[in-house]
């Protein structure tokens, strides 16, 4: 019998698992570990944080559906790997031994790579996780009663940039229904060195087809963009050219960012 565990109950980590059960005779043990009791379906988040989505819409409670199928749950946050020994420690200092390990955790989210970043302490918002969303829509209904500037986009170090565009664009058709879409000049600033860029060097037309966009949309950018840091309404900004040399440095002020 060898016992698999599968770390981290995501997008990624809940079909693994599932597959692997599928796959392996009853003889062998899956087992997931998850830092909560309930998945969460990320791509959602945008929408949840303009209200389009609620969370009871795209999350739900993960053990009945892998016991369901024979798969043994732990909602226990892993503190340590320790693959020397085959062992997870979890954060009331269990022990998880296993013969084969899936780490499908996900991003590690670094806001405190830029200073004043993040809804934890910091003055950005994040669509990263659910309770990020649920803030984010929360303050986007203060916001529109006193509406103003928006910035959008991704910091430095980021790896995904498709949620910050899809954001962008759900943002811009909300306040397109209400009717205050012109009472909200947007900017998109991204470290990308273009628009459309992705983090994957472009994918077909996505530079023609993201600027055009954006510009029928009337949103600003500023691209290949560095986000030094961030103060309560005040986003500091550096911005290169192609070989890495600083050419600008740009405040941006906001009401919602």
């Amino acid at each position: 019998m060898a016992h698999i565990v599968v770390l981290g109950a995501g997008t990624g980590g809940m079909p693994c698992a599932y597959e692997l059960r599928a796959e392996l005779g009853k003889e062998h043990q899956v087992t997931m570990v998850n830092e909560r009791d309930y998945f969460q379906f990320v791509p959602s988040n945008p929408w949840l944080a303009v209200g389009w989505r609620d969370r009871a819409s795209i999350t739900f409670d993960i053990r009945p559906h892998l016991e369901r199928k024979g798969i043994k749950f732990i909602a226990k946050r892993c503190e340590t790997i320790d693959a020397a020994n085959n062992k997870l420690i979890l954060a009331d200092g269990e022990a998880v031994n296993y013969d084969y390990l899936v780490i499908a955790t996900g991003p590690k989210l670094a806001f405190d790579e830029v200073d004043g970043a993040g809804p934890h302490g910091g003055n950005t918002h994040s669509v990263c996780t659910v309770d990020h969303a649920e803030q984010s829509y929360k303050d986007y209904l203060e916001f529109l009663e006193k509406p103003g500037h928006v910035v959008i986009g991704a910091m430095p170090f980021a790896s995904c940039f498709g949620p910050a565009y899809e954001y962008a664009f759900i943002l811009d058709s909300d306040l397109r229904k209400r009717k205050m879409r012109d009472k909200v000049p947007m900017t998109f600033v991204t470290s990308e060195p273009y628009i459309g860029h992705l983090g994957l060097g472009g994918v077909g037309d996505s530079k023609g087809f993201l600027e055009s966009d954006l510009r029928a949309h009337d949103i600003k950018w500023i691209a290949n963009a560095k986000v030094t840091k961030v103060e309560p309404g005040k986003m500091f900004v550096e911005q290169y050219d192609d070989v890495g040399h600083k050419v600008k440095e740009i405040v941006l002020e906001f009401k919602y960012s």
